[in-house]
């Protein structure tokens, strides 16, 4: 079996460097004219680059003893992986019909440049409406956070279960850290599940959705043109 560290550092020597807009106007004029793929594809590829550097480090951390912070970069990869999802089935809905061209675009904006700080002029898409998409794609992977955020919050099992143990006879508490003997055993196969989801929607998924998507705008673009906003 082939060790993940070596899987992901694979994965990492195949990153895509760069993307060329004009390299991609010339092969596709008309679609490459608007935004929107362009914008999807970058955010693609730094789906990628991020997701990479979460897991290899929430690995890192694991085989060190390091599982809260494990586990809350697996949390941060989790969300990383639904914009991918979310991206995928937005650009599947522009071509089946169920979601407008020009509030695709907006989306791809907000996915891309928002932020919930001001630092960007566009806001960002809640992560929770992200993830619910990413669940109706994957249905479980809504639990796989919400259990990754138990760990991350200072909750029942953030606070209590991972730092104490209970005598309920002699009513004594003691205190040490037990997150490595409540998901020690666990983690590693939780990042290459969250991997090889990646792996499917970025490999196959967004690039066959891409490809229909530029197809659907040649087709389109007149209706396009006369509808965008002014």
């Amino acid at each position: 079996m082939t060790d993940f560290s070596t899987v992901l550092q694979a994965f990492k020597n195949s990153l895509c460097r760069e993307v060329d807009l004009g390299g991609l106007y010339a092969r596709n004029a008309i679609a490459y004219k608007w935004k929107a793929p362009w914008r999807a594809l970058l955010l693609r590829e730094a789906v990628a680059w991020r997701l990479q550097d979460l897991l290899e480090q929430s690995l890192t951390l694991s085989r060190t003893g390091h599982l809260l912070g494990a586990r809350i970069l697996l949390r941060s990869a989790f969300e990383t992986l639904a914009m991918l999802i979310y991206l995928n089935r937005s650009m599947r809905s522009v071509v089946a019909g169920n979601l407008d061209f020009h509030n695709f675009s907006d989306k791809t904006a907000k996915l891309l440049l928002g932020s919930r700080d001001k630092t960007t002029k566009t806001e960002s898409i809640n992560i929770l409406t992200i993830l619910a998409g990413a669940n109706a794609r994957y249905p479980g992977l809504s639990d796989w956070y919400a259990a990754l955020s138990e760990s991350a919050h200072p909750n029942f099992e953030g606070m209590l279960v991972a730092y104490s143990s209970a005598d309920k006879k002699n009513h004594i508490t003691t205190f040490r850290n037990r997150w490595a003997d409540l998901h020690g055993n666990r983690h590693e196969s939780a990042l290459d599940a969250c991997f090889e989801v990646f792996l499917h929607e970025y490999d196959n998924e967004s690039s066959s959705a891409l490809e229909e998507l530029e197809a659907w705008i040649e087709l389109n673009d007149s209706n396009l043109e006369a509808t965008k906003p002014r």
